[in-house]
C-alpha cells in the first residue's frame, strides 16, 4: 500500500458517517463531471448531481412552490419549482442531476425552475 492511500485509508477510519457520505457525494459528482455546488457564484450557469435532503412545500402569496435541496458533499442548493405540490420521484435521499442559472437570495444559493433528471439507484 502506498503511503498515500494509507493516509486515506486512515481519515477514512476517523471519519464519521456524515463525513463519509459527504465525500463519496463530492466523488460521484467529480467523476460525473458535474459543478461543485460549493464553488457556485451568482448567476453561473450549471450542471449539479448530488442527492436531495429536504422537501418541503412553501406557498407564496396563494401559489404552491416547492423546495427541495441538494447536496452534493461540498454544498447545498435550494431547488424551487414555482407552481408545483410535488413531482412524482422528488423525495428525501434520491438522487439527481440538475442543470439551471445559480441565484444567490439572502446569502443562499438557489436554483428557479430547474431542468432535472432523477437517477436510478
Amino acid at each position: 500500500m502506498t503511503p498515500n492511500k494509507f493516509l486515506d485509508a486512515l481519515r477514512r477510519l476517523g471519519a464519521t458517517n456524515a463525513e463519509l457520505e459527504s465525500q463519496e457525494r463530492q466523488r460521484v459528482a467529480d467523476e460525473v463531471g458535474a459543478s461543485r455546488i460549493g464553488d457556485l457564484e451568482d448567476r453561473q450557469s450549471a450542471w449539479l448531481r448530488g442527492t436531495l435532503t429536504v422537501i418541503t412545500m412553501k406557498p407564496r402569496n396563494g401559489t404552491p412552490w416547492l423546495e427541495a435541496e441538494l447536496n452534493d458533499g461540498s454544498g447545498a442548493v435550494t431547488l424551487i419549482w414555482m407552481g408545483r405540490r410535488e413531482i412524482p420521484g422528488v423525495v428525501a435521499g434520491a438522487e439527481m442531476a440538475v442543470r439551471g442559472r445559480v441565484s444567490y437570495v439572502d446569502g443562499q444559493r438557489r436554483l428557479y425552475n430547474p431542468y432535472y433528471e432523477l437517477i436510478a439507484s
